[in-house]
């Protein structure tokens, strides 16, 4: 029973995620890329704090009387990559949409120009001989996928969470459906088992009672012979 209630239960959250996915997936998208930038920015800020700490301690022992040259060697560089991920940090958390689709937008055009130019290889080969139908469908489909990331880039960031929603639905439905075939399974089983075991047990309660009925007369007929 618990493992029924645990499967029912991770089916359970497994559709729910999987709905808010498919319902608020642009939503998701947003969120994750501000998160990613709280994350770039704290990483930087913390590299930076890092920095003028070191930078300080060495300043008061320098003051204290350390060499130049020990002075020097003990500075510490400036932190360009850690403010850097300050900035992307910002960006990220303050323009999560315009970062995506300016990203979305770029990835997309890379694509479509690819296909281009697999198109125009295809086109090529054509004098050299007959180019099957099938060597056109990839760079097609390719394009076509460009295109739509071109012409709606938001949706294109969140459309893997559209499918991930999905089948963490489906994985849902099908170990709900799972579980409770394989409680009926084990409970027919056990039901199965114990009908099996009782005709055993049965003759074992048998044997007892022939057998407490032997020694009860074979000590009637020694009382006997004693007597007599």
């Amino acid at each position: 029973m618990r493992l029924l209630q645990s499967s029912v239960f991770r089916a359970v959250v497994a559709i729910i995620v999987g709905a808010l996915l498919v319902k608020y997936r642009e939503d998701t998208v947003t969120w994750l890329t501000i998160a990613i930038g709280v994350l770039f920015f704290l990483s930087g800020l913390t590299s930076v704090i890092i920095y003028y700490v070191n930078k300080r301690n060495i300043e008061r022992t320098a003051s204290e009387g350390a060499p130049e040259a020990a002075r020097s060697l003990m500075t510490p560089a400036f932190p360009v990559g850690g403010l850097g991920s300050m900035v992307l940090g910002v960006i990220l958390a303050f323009m999560p949409v315009t970062f995506i689709r300016g990203v979305v937008i770029i990835l997309g055009a890379i694509v479509i120009l690819a296909t281009i130019g697999q198109f125009v290889s295809l086109a090529q080969a054509r004098r050299y001989g007959s180019v099957p139908f099938f060597f056109w469908i990839f760079p097609s489909i390719l394009f076509l996928i460009g295109v739509y990331c071109v012409v709606k880039p938001v949706d294109s960031a969140s459309l893997p969470l559209f499918i991930i929603g999905w089948a963490l639905m489906v994985y849902g439905v099908v170990e709900c459906t799972n579980a409770f075939k394989i409680y009926r399974l084990k409970k027919a089983w056990q039901k199965m088992n114990e009908q099996a075991q009782k005709p055993q047990l049965d003759n074992i309660q048998d044997a007892e009672e022939v057998k407490e009925s032997q020694d009860a007369e074979t000590r009637k007929s020694s009382s006997d012979d004693a007597q007599a």
